[in-house]
C-alpha cells in the first residue's frame, strides 16, 4: 500500500510540473490547479536558472598554444646527463656537479700542496667497520713549490658522517608495509635513531707536519706496526720517520687515557741515501715485520731489514740496507723501477714493475737476478703499478702507462719466448694507469685509477654470452660489466687506496686534493 501511493505522489509530481511549464508559456504566471487529494500542488519558491554554455571552436588553436609552450619549457630546463670518461671526453668549460646519492659517504679536502702518495695508519677502533661515523688516520707527503717546503702531514679526520641516503632497515620497511598504527604499542617507538642524531655532525680535521727534505714521491706506513711511516725523497733518500707521539696526541684529544705517551719527534729517525737516484717504487712486507724493499729511477733494488730491537728503539742503528738488484735482463737501457710488491704470504718473494713493459718476480734467497722476468707489453710501454691479491696469492694485477690494466695468474707466469697471457685484460680506460689496489677482504674487487677517474671493479661478474659478441665488435671504448662504480671530479689523480678498517672506503690524491667516500652500491 505504502509503495503504491509514493509511485502516485511521484506520478502527481511529475504531472503538475508540467502542468506549471504550460501554464507559464502563455502568461508567465504559474497555473494554479484545484487541489485535490489525487491532485496535491507544490510550489516551489525559487526560479530555476540556466546558463548557455560557450562553445569554443577554436580548440586546435589552444593545442598549439599548449605545445609551444610546453617546447619553451623544455628550452629553459637544464639538461643533466651522466658522464662517463672512459666513453666521452669532457668539453672544455664544462663543469661536473657530484650526484651524492651514488654514495654512502662522501668528504673531500684541499690541502695546501698536492701529494703524489699517502698511506693509511691502522688504529684500534676495530676490523671491517661499517658503522658511522668514521674515523682514519692518513700520512700524506707534499709537493710543494719548493723544496724547503715539503712536509710530511699526519692527518686523522673522524666524525666523518653518511652523506648519501640512508638505506631502509628491514623493520622500516615493514613499517612502510603494515602502517603506523600496528606500531603504538611498540616500544621501539621511543628509541632514538643514533643515525639521525649525528648525521648533522661535521668532519673534524687534526693534522701535524713534520718537515721534509724534497719533495715526497712515496709514503708507506709499516702494517704491523704504523708508527713506523717511510718516505722516498725526490732528492734520493730514504727517511724513517716514527709518529708515535703524534698517534698518542691525536688518542688524548679524543679523551682517550694514553699510559706511557710516546714523545712527540719532528726529525726522522732513519736517513738512507745509499740510492744512485731519486724513485718511487716502496713496500713493506706483511709476511716478514721490518722488512722493505725499495727500487729507483736507475733500476737498482735495494732490501731493508730491522735489526735485533731496532724496531722498539728507532734508531740510526735499527736498519740494515744492501743493495741487492741492479739494472738487469731486456729492459737494460731503460731500467727504472717504478713499484714494488711483496707476497702477501711468503717473506722472501716480491714483484716489480719496470719501465719498457716488464714484470719481475724476486726471491731475496737467489741473489743478483730475478726468478722470473716477463715482458707483458709488446709495445714497450711502461708498467707503472702491480699489486698482489691478500687473499688469492697467485693473482697479480698490473696497470700499464698504455692504459692497459691486467690480472695476470702466477702459476703461468713462466719465463718462455712467448709473453704469458692475462687472465683478464681491460683495454677501455684512454689515460695511464696510475694506481691499483686488490680489496683487503674482497677477493675479486679492486680500485683502478687514471688520470681522469677512479673506479672499482669486480672481476666476479661474468659477461653474457649475448653481450660478448656485442662488446667484440664494439672495441675499445665500451664499458665492461664489471665496472661497478666511477668516482670523477679530481684533477690528476695519483694514487687510491682501500682502507684496511673500514669496509669498502677508498680514499685518493690528485691534484686538486684528498676524496674519501664508500659507494652506495657496495
Amino acid at each position: 500500500m505504502g509503495k503504491k501511493s509514493k509511485r502516485k505522489q511521484s506520478s502527481a509530481v511529475e504531472t503538475n510540473l508540467d502542468s506549471q511549464k504550460l501554464a507559464s508559456k502563455k502568461d508567465n504566471k504559474p497555473a494554479l490547479l484545484d487541489e485535490t487529494s489525487d491532485n496535491l500542488q507544490f510550489e516551489d519558491p525559487f526560479e530555476d536558472e540556466f546558463e548557455e554554455e560557450e562553445v569554443m571552436d577554436d580548440l586546435e588553436d589552444v593545442e598549439d598554444d599548449t605545445d609551444a609552450k610546453d617546447a619553451a619549457m623544455d628550452d629553459d630546463t637544464e639538461q643533466i646527463q651522466s658522464w662517463n670518461p672512459l666513453t666521452s671526453t669532457l668539453d672544455p668549460g664544462t663543469k661536473l656537479e657530484v650526484d651524492e646519492t651514488a654514495y654512502k659517504m662522501h668528504h673531500s679536502l684541499t690541502p695546501e700542496w698536492p701529494a703524489l702518495s699517502f698511506d693509511f695508519l691502522r688504529d684500534n677502533l676495530g676490523e671491517s667497520r661499517t658503522r658511522f661515523p668514521h674515523s682514519m688516520i692518513v700520512a700524506a707527503g707534499t709537493q710543494a713549490d719548493r723544496a724547503d717546503r715539503n712536509k710530511l702531514t699526519i692527518i686523522k679526520l673522524s666524525d666523518m658522517c653518511r652523506t648519501g641516503a640512508k638505506e631502509k632497515t628491514e623493520k622500516e620497511l615493514e613499517d612502510e608495509i603494515l602502517g603506523e598504527e600496528l606500531r603504538k604499542d611498540d616500544d621501539s617507538d621511543d628509541e632514538i635513531d643514533e643515525d639521525d642524531e649525528i648525521k648533522d655532525l661535521d668532519p673534524v680535521m687534526e693534522h701535524f707536519s713534520l718537515k721534509h727534505k724534497g719533495g715526497v714521491n712515496r709514503v708507506r706506513a709499516m702494517p704491523q706496526k704504523s708508527e713506523i711511516v717511510a718516505t722516498w725523497s725526490d732528492t734520493g733518500t730514504v727517511n724513517l720517520y716514527n709518529v708515535g707521539g703524534i698517534l698518542d696526541s691525536f688518542d688524548r684529544s679524543a679523551g682517550n687515557a694514553v699510559k706511557n705517551a710516546r714523545k712527540l719527534t719532528k726529525d726522522p729517525f732513519f736517513v738512507y741515501n745509499g740510492h744512485s737516484s731519486e724513485g718511487y717504487a716502496m713496500d713493506w712486507s706483511r709476511a716478514n715485520e721490518g722488512h722493505m724493499v725499495t727500487g729507483d729511477c736507475d733500476g737498482n733494488i735495494h732490501l731493508w731489514s730491522s735489526t735485533e730491537g731496532g724496531l722498539a728503539n728507532c734508531s740510526t742503528s735499527s736498519f740494515k740496507v744492501e743493495k741487492a738488484y741492479g739494472p738487469n735482463g731486456g729492459n737494460i737501457d731503460h731500467p727504472s723501477v717504478e713499484d714494488l710488491q711483496w707476497s702477501p704470504t711468503e717473506g722472501t718473494v716480491f714483484a716489480s714493475a719496470e719501465c719498457g713493459g716488464y714484470v719481475k718476480i724476486f726471491d731475496t734467497r737467489c741473489a743478483g737476478r730475478p726468478m722470473l722476468s716477463n715482458k707483458i707489453h709488446e709495445n714497450n710501454s711502461d708498467v707503472n703499478v702491480i699489486s698482489w691479491n691478500p687473499i688469492i696469492s697467485n693473482l697479480l694485477a698490473s696497470g700499464g702507462d698504455d692504459g692497459l690494466f691486467s690480472v695476470w695468474d702466477l702459476r703461468n707466469f713462466q719465463s718462455t719466448d712467448a709473453p704469458p697471457q692475462p687472465l683478464a685484460r681491460f683495454t677501455c680506460h684512454k689515460k695511464p694507469i696510475t694506481s691499483l689496489e686488490w680489496h683487503p677482504s674482497d677477493e675479486s674487487m679492486i680500485v683502478v685509477s687514471d688520470e681522469d677517474a677512479t673506479y672499482i671493479y669486480d672481476l666476479s661478474i661474468e659477461e653474457d654470452e649475448e653481450e660478448d659478441g656485442k662488446a667484440a665488435e664494439a672495441g675499445d671504448g665500451e664499458i665492461p660489466p664489471q665496472l661497478l662504480f666511477v668516482h670523477c671530479g679530481s684533477q690528476n689523480t695519483k694514487e687510491a687506496h682501500w682502507h684496511p678498517q673500514i669496509t669498502s672506503l677508498v680514499m685518493t690524491t690528485a691534484l686538486s686534493g684528498y676524496s674519501a667516500f664508500i659507494p652506495s652500491n657496495l
